[in-house]
């Protein structure tokens, strides 16, 4: 983990709209890095770089900053994208320690098919869960292959990889599985056609 996600911060020393706007023009993202009761940092990182880095790990990117040459370890914590011109415009990072635990929203992944004549209907396509900062998984896969209309899967039933705990309510409706509406029609009107028939 040493010079993986090898990040170079400046720290800005200007604050506000212009500032922000004039680092963006210069290739680069306004940061503020904060935890660990320390003050929060205003830094800024290339933009291309931690593209890249967001683009191979995901959203709960772990960082190796170098910010003047001193080495801090930071999870993305949130990064706002220009909804128009999809460039990224701000992030926040949150100092980490190695063996930490920390709370992150991980993406949920559907496998496979439900059963047919089913329609599937995910309630929430994130999971919180709390896991070490340095092996939070990119996503979490919940199998649906075959599974039949009236299954609902709930947050507590979700295999979490080792380490991981679930942080939000176990109780949460994540998936559910019900008839889908067309198969239901049809098979009302095969029960009306043999009715009739009879």
């Amino acid at each position: 983990m040493s010079d993986a996600n090898l990040l170079a911060a400046t720290v800005r020393t200007e604050f506000g709209k212009g500032a922000a706007r004039r680092t963006r023009r210069d290739g680069n993202v306004p940061a503020v890095l904060y935890g660990h009761n320390e003050e929060p940092q205003h830094l800024s990182v290339n933009a291309q770089a931690f593209a890249a880095i967001l683009r191979e790990h995901g959203t709960n990117a772990v960082l190796n900053l170098d910010i003047a040459g001193k080495k801090q370890l930071a999870l993305t914590k949130s990064v706002v994208v220009h909804p128009i011109r999809r460039y990224i415009e701000h992030a926040d990072l949150l100092i980490v320690r190695r063996g930490e635990k920390v709370t992150a929203d991980v993406s949920i992944a559907l496998v496979g098919d439900a059963a047919s004549g089913t329609l599937v209907q995910q309630d929430t396509i994130v999971l919180s869960i709390e896991a070490d900062a340095l092996n939070i998984p990119e996503s979490i896969e919940i199998s649906i292959e075959g599974v039949e209309a009236g299954t609902q899967i709930l947050a507590g039933q979700i295999a979490l990889p080792k380490g991981a705990t679930l942080a939000g309510d176990p109780e949460a409706l994540i998936v559910n599985i019900i008839a889908a509406p067309a198969a239901a029609a049809e098979a009302g009107e095969e029960a009306a056609e043999e009715a009739a028939a009879e």
